[in-house]
C-alpha cells in the first residue's frame, strides 16, 4: 500500500529524491570511511534508493499534512490578531465616548456655575447702583441740611444784630 501511495505522490517525492541522492552520494565516501575504516562495506544503490523512497513515502504525507495544518494555524492566528485589534479599537472608542460624556457633564456643571456667578454679579451690580443712588441722596440731603443750618445761623446772627441796641443818633 505504501508503494501505491508513493505512486500517487510520485512527482512531489521524485522532486525531492534527487536532492537527497546528491547529498547521500556526497556523504557516502565520508560515512563509509568514518564508520568502518578497516572493513569494506558494500552498499547496494538500489536498496538505498528503495529505502529512501519508502522513508519518504511513509513520512512525507504526514509532513505535508503537518505543514498544511501549521499554515492553517498561522492563518487563523492572523485572523484572531486582526479581530483582537478591532476589539481593542472598539474598547478604546468606548472609553473615549465615556470620557466625552464625563467632559460634557463637567461642562454642564461649570456652565451652571457660570450662570450662577453671572446672576450674582447682576444682583451685586443692582445693589451697588441702588447704594450709589442712596449715597447720592444722603449726600444731597446732608448738603441741604448743612445749607439750611448755615442759613439758620445767618438768620440768627442777623436777628441778634437787629436785637442789639443801637444808640440813637443825636440830632
Amino acid at each position: 500500500m505504501e508503494v501505491e501511495g508513493m505512486e500517487d505522490e510520485g512527482p512531489s517525492s521524485q522532486n525531492e529524491l534527487p536532492d537527497l541522492r546528491a547529498t547521500q552520494q556526497q556523504q557516502q565516501p565520508a560515512d563509509l570511511q568514518s564508520s568502518t575504516p578497516a572493513e569494506n562495506v558494500c552498499v547496494n544503490q538500489k536498496a538505498v534508493d528503495k529505502l529512501t523512497e519508502g522513508f519518504l513515502s511513509h513520512y512525507l504525507p504526514d509532513l505535508q499534512n503537518s505543514k498544511r495544518a501549521l499554515q492553517e494555524l498561522t492563518q487563523n492566528q492572523l485572523i484572531l490578531l486582526d479581530t483582537l485589534d478591532q476589539e481593542v479599537t472598539k474598547f478604546r472608542e468606548c472609553n473615549t465616548l465615556l470620557d466625552l460624556n464625563s467632559l460634557f457633564t463637567e461642562a454642564k456643571i461649570y456652565q451652571n456655575k457660570l450662570v450662577n456667578i453671572r446672576k450674582e454679579m447682576i444682583m451685586l451690580h443692582e445693589k451697588t447702583t441702588k447704594l450709589k443712588k442712596r449715597a447720592l441722596k444722603l449726600q444731597q440731603q446732608k448738603q441741604k441740611e448743612l445749607l439750611e443750618r448755615e442759613q439758620q445761623r445767618e438768620r440768627e446772627l442777623e436777628r441778634e444784630r437787629q436785637l442789639i441796641a443801637k444808640p440813637a443818633k443825636r440830632t
